[in-house]
């Protein structure tokens, strides 16, 4: 008897550890990124990265590039029309596949490139002599080069990318804020620069699609009106 209640009292206390444990773990993750719609940011999905104009705060600007297809090619801020899709691909993936805070990314242009040796749509930073420093451009190395994405500030609403040189074994660097400089994304920045992300929902194609179905529509409507009208001829013949 006193060996069951034993085995009993010990199975309990296991059951109530490995519950606690599971909910520590679970409470350790990180907070997931939210878009603009309140939807967690997740891992090979199409965003838009959003700004604000430095000059008059009003503005509303877009992540892009130097050129639409990529080709060696700065990552820059520009009006909202010339806007280019942004994956995130996580280092260690997860299984829900949800983009969190912290978590080391490589960023991707979901975007054409050009047919030359070492071009890809990946981020990474080069320095830029005209620049005085280094900027964020393209023709990255997955999993190196990293990115982060962390709250920018107090401000909940708002987030902030930083640039991770982890991948360099001769230095021991901590991650630095990325900001903008003359319409340029730069690491280093004094003033790091506050984004939101906004997914890319392809707008026109859904439109496109809508009309198709609507014309779908019409054409069956019309197709069976025809049939009834030759049904009623046959009856009144």
């Amino acid at each position: 008897m006193k060996i069951t209640k034993f085995l009993a009292l010990s199975f309990l206390l296991f059951a109530f550890t490995a519950t606690s444990f599971s909910h520590a773990v679970d409470a350790a993750d990180p907070e997931a990124v939210i878009d603009v719609f309140g939807n967690e940011v997740t891992a090979g999905a199409r965003y838009f990265i959003r700004a604000t104009s430095d000059e008059d705060n009003t503005t509303t600007l877009a992540v892009s590039a130097t050129s639409r297809i990529i080709c060696n090619s700065d990552v820059t801020l520009s009006p909202m029309s010339d806007k280019l899709p942004i994956t995130f691909s996580p280092v260690v993936e997860s299984n829900d596949s949800v983009i969190r805070e912290g978590a080391y990314l490589n960023l991707n242009f979901n975007a054409a490139s050009c047919r030359m040796a070492g071009v890809t749509t990946m981020w990474k930073i080069e320095l830029r002599p005209t620049m005085r420093g280094f900027v964020v451009t393209t023709g990255g190395v997955d999993r190196l080069n990293l990115f982060k994405i962390t709250k920018y500030g107090g401000d909940n609403s708002l987030y902030q990318l930083s640039y991770c040189p982890v991948s360099d074994p001769f230095c021991e660097c901590s991650c630095v804020p990325v900001g903008n400089v003359v319409n340029r994304l730069v690491p280093n920045a004094k003033n790091p620069l506050p984004v939101v992300f906004e997914p890319d929902t392809d707008i026109q194609h859904l439109k496109s699609r809508v009309q198709w179905c609507r014309n779908d529509d019409i054409d069956q409507y019309y197709n069976l009106l025809q049939s009834c009208e030759r049904m009623l001829d046959c009856l009144l013949s």
